[in-house]
């Protein structure tokens, strides 16, 4: 099988002043005008990337003179200027002709008024831009995300499947806040890198492929106790199979793999795999560049990969399995024990955890993101406000995010129980009600959630009658999608 295809590139949305013409030098001039002085560094954030409007409350602040007629004399000034001296940026024609040769959407999204952008689009050639998106056309305009947004709402388009040009930092902040990825060419302000972000000197050499490639790779994380190997159903391994193609996972975190189950799972699907002791096991569509973590693993524990997502881009991903006793929940339903106690009863699976925290940050590489998946027999203190579960603290605390709460923030809503498809009583025969809790995590740091399920396929029969169960295991799968950005 091959790996999953980045999100196509949907759309590119492009600034206009600085970014494809040449006319934040004409803005940054008629403001000075208007002033009657020259413009300093420091007068950057309110004329840069800001409406007239709100450059035109800027001056009036420090003036006295009304707001009103200050706007509209740089309106005058600025529309005066952009007729006679629009000049395209280096690269931006080459880029927009290339684009439209593709057949890649374009909108043009401004915080200049109506006015000018017409102007500009007729100087720039009619019928390059599918959607334009002025000061006007919004009731918030840069940096609140609603002109990118109402980009993206007038060509059908995902915010996340699109790149958005800018030139300026307040430009960058409302692409960001929509959910673009962002090319930024630094105009008259330095721009810094980061994730989700790259900055080049100028359009020149920017090509749509390379515009393609800073669209996040979706990548569908899989956390799976397989318990026991899958032994308690009968033809275990097929139903595994059939459950992972159903889950359209990219990765699967493995736990109880009774040892073969890895190996014999990627085998079936042409994917490769990492065995770790007799218990653990990831299985990845994508090339597994590097193993983490101890492969002689004890039964409990933790153990990695890095995987090659696309070009360029790698992430970290673990699993692990934390001891099963004392269980937290049955001491809370069953004897219950008061908050401290319980905490105190966790200390075994805090330390299991402090390690697995220790090793993925002594083997991992800051630039790389990393997801830890696992089955840590105990409930999320984002759960239970009612007792500060240590062990879910303890990954928050190292940076690791929970992304079934990320996704689902009201645990009363979306409880996301893990523990257990096929215990609705206890099994020790006394009829007690088996506590349903979420005890299985996909964590991440370094990527953005698009979605999170719990995922268990048919209906299974209750235990001890399992043999012939659709899902062959005793633990419903956590499933995480994410963005994986592109290079900062």
């Amino acid at each position: 099988m091959t790996p999953h295809p980045r999100l196509p590139l949907q759309a590119v949305l492009f600034d206009m002043d600085g970014t494809l013409v040449d006319t934040e030098r004409l803005w940054w001039e008629a403001v000075e005008h208007v002033a009657g002085r020259p413009l300093t560094e420091a007068d950057q954030p309110e004329v840069l990337g800001r409406a007239v409007e709100d450059t035109a409350r800027w001056l009036g602040a420090a003036t006295g003179a009304p707001a009103g007629p200050l706007a509209r004399e740089l309106h005058r000034e600025f529309v005066s200027r952009v007729r006679t001296g629009v000049v395209p940026r280096p690269g931006a024609l080459a880029l927009l002709d290339a684009l439209a040769h593709d057949g890649v959407p374009l909108a043009l999204v401004t915080a200049s008024p109506r006015a000018v952008a017409d102007t500009v689009l007729e100087a720039l050639g009619p019928g390059r831009f599918a959607a334009s998106v002025t000061a006007d056309d919004t009731e918030r305009t840069k940096p609140a995300p609603d002109p990118y947004l109402a980009a993206c709402r007038a060509l059908g388009v995902d915010p996340a499947a699109c790149v958005a040009v800018e030139d300026t930092r307040t430009g960058v902040r409302s692409a960001e806040a929509a959910g673009c990825a962002v090319l930024a060419v630094p105009s008259l302000a330095p721009i810094e890198a980061a994730p989700g972000r790259t900055v080049r000197p100028s359009l020149a050499g920017v090509t749509p492929e390379k515009l393609s490639a800073l669209v996040p790779v979706e990548l569908r994380v899989m956390s799976w106790n397989l318990w026991l190997g899958g032994a308690e159903v009968d033809d275990h391994r097929a139903k595994q199979l059939k459950a992972i193609l159903e889950s359209g996972a990219d990765v699967v975190g493995l736990q109880e793999t009774g040892g073969t189950a890895a190996g014999e799972l990627a085998e079936a699907l042409g994917w490769y795999h990492h065995r770790a002791g007799e218990n653990l096991g990831v299985i990845s569509r994508h090339p597994v560049t590097a193993r983490l973590g101890d492969p002689d693993v004890g039964f409990y524990g933790a153990a990695g990969v890095r995987v090659a997502v696309a070009p360029g881009r790698e992430v970290d991903i673990w699993t692990a399995h934390l001891h099963y006793t004392p269980y937290g929940p049955y001491e809370a339903a069953f004897d219950g024990l008061p908050a401290a106690e319980l905490i105190a009863h966790e200390e075994v699976r805090l330390a299991q955890m402090r390690d697995t925290l220790r090793r993925i940050a002594g083997e991992g590489d800051p630039a790389v993101p990393v997801v830890l998946a696992g089955d840590f027999n105990c409930p999320s203190h984002l759960d239970r406000p009612d007792v500060a579960w240590p062990v879910t603290r303890a990954a928050e605390e190292a940076g690791l995010r929970d992304s079934y709460r990320e996704a689902h923030p009201d645990p009363m809503a979306d409880p996301g129980h893990t523990w257990s498809p096929v215990h609705p009583v206890h099994e020790d025969g006394s009829g007690r009600p088996e506590p349903q809790d979420r005890i299985d995590y996909v964590l991440h740091r370094g990527l953005t959630v698009r979605d999170a399920r719990t995922f268990v396929s048919g209906v299974p029969r209750p235990w001890p009658d399992v043999a012939a169960n659709d899902w062959p295991s005793d633990h419903a799968a956590v499933i995480t999608t994410f963005a994986v950005p592109g290079p900062a």
